[in-house]
C-alpha cells in the first residue's frame, strides 16, 4: 500500500491513476491521516435484480408489491419514534 499526501496526489494524479489501474493500493492522507483510497473503476455496474436469487433476501417481501409504497403518517411516526 502506497500513501501520498494531498499535495503529492494533486501533483502526480495521472501517475497515481496508472498505479491504481495496475492493482496498487493508493491511500491519500491529510496531515498523516488516511482520508481516501484510489481504486480502479468497476468494469460493469451491478445489474438490476442481481441479488434476487440470493438466499439471504426475503423473497416474501419482494413478492409483495407494496414494499415500495410510501409510509403512512402513522408508520412514519412509529418509525421516527422507534416503535417500528
Amino acid at each position: 500500500m502506497k500513501q501520498f499526501n494531498v499535495h503529492e496526489a494533486k501533483t502526480h494524479f495521472s501517475r497515481l491513476l496508472d498505479l491504481a489501474l495496475q492493482g496498487e493500493e493508493i491511500v491519500i492522507t491529510r496531515n498523516g491521516v488516511p482520508v481516501a483510497e484510489l481504486l480502479p473503476a468497476r468494469k460493469r455496474g451491478l445489474a438490476l435484480g442481481a441479488g434476487r436469487d440470493d438466499p439471504n433476501v426475503n423473497a416474501a417481501v419482494l413478492a409483495n408489491d407494496s414494499w415500495w409504497q410510501p409510509l403512512t403518517e402513522d408508520e412514519a411516526d412509529a418509525l421516527l419514534e422507534g416503535r417500528l
